[in-house]
């Protein structure tokens, strides 16, 4: 394999790295964890298993490796620097539909941490890094937080509103919903700006 990631004169360029997350991610949001293999992931990146297993070291490695992956992207996604306090997760609805797999696949990685506790550690650093990104946020739009609970209600509320729009899909709602928590987040005594 050269490092263009040709093999041959003539070949078609493999995925790389990321391109094989990605297949894992949308592979666990279709079939749950248990459907994630070498040859599951192989066939959604339309790839041979064993480019796949020459990638990632373990199964574990690569579901781990795939969580950070999705950790990254959701915070991209979710906030901007440029945000008001009244754009504060604009629009959620569209993201979550925008990221649906990403969200299944860490919610699935959630319910497989009480059964396999690994995953524990991973899972508690995923929410750890949701925070952080919030508290940043938070701070950005002039919300203080001296003790971290007004951050850790938020990504709360935002976790459920994900988890409850991935099982109705219901806009409205999930907007609406959003709009109140820029009004408690407005409203909070913790506001700067007043």
């Amino acid at each position: 394999m050269t490092a263009d990631g040709m093999s041959g004169n003539n070949a078609t360029p493999s995925p790389g790295r990321q391109a094989l997350l990605d297949a894992a991610i949308s592979v666990v949001a279709k079939k749950g964890l248990r459907g994630l293999t070498y040859r599951s992931v192989a066939e959604e990146a339309g790839v041979t298993h064993a480019l796949v297993t020459h990638y990632f070291g373990s199964r574990d490695a690569f579901i781990l490796e795939a969580l950070q992956s999705t950790i990254a992207e959701a915070e991209r996604g979710l906030f901007a620097e440029d945000q008001t306090l009244d754009q504060f997760a604009s629009p959620l609805s569209e993201f979550i539909s925008r990221e649906r797999e990403l969200l299944v696949f860490q919610y699935e990685l959630v319910l497989e941490s009480l059964r396999r506790p690994e995953l524990v550690e991973p899972i508690h650093k995923m929410y750890e890094d949701v925070q952080r990104s919030t508290g940043e946020q938070l701070s950005r739009l002039k919300v203080s937080d001296e003790n971290g609970a007004l951050v850790r209600l938020v990504v709360a509320a935002l976790d459920g509103l994900f988890l409850r729009h991935l099982v109705d899909g219901d806009r409205e709602s999930t907007e609406a919903s959003v709009a109140v928590l820029r009004e408690l987040l407005k409203r909070s005594d913790s506001a700067l700006d007043r």
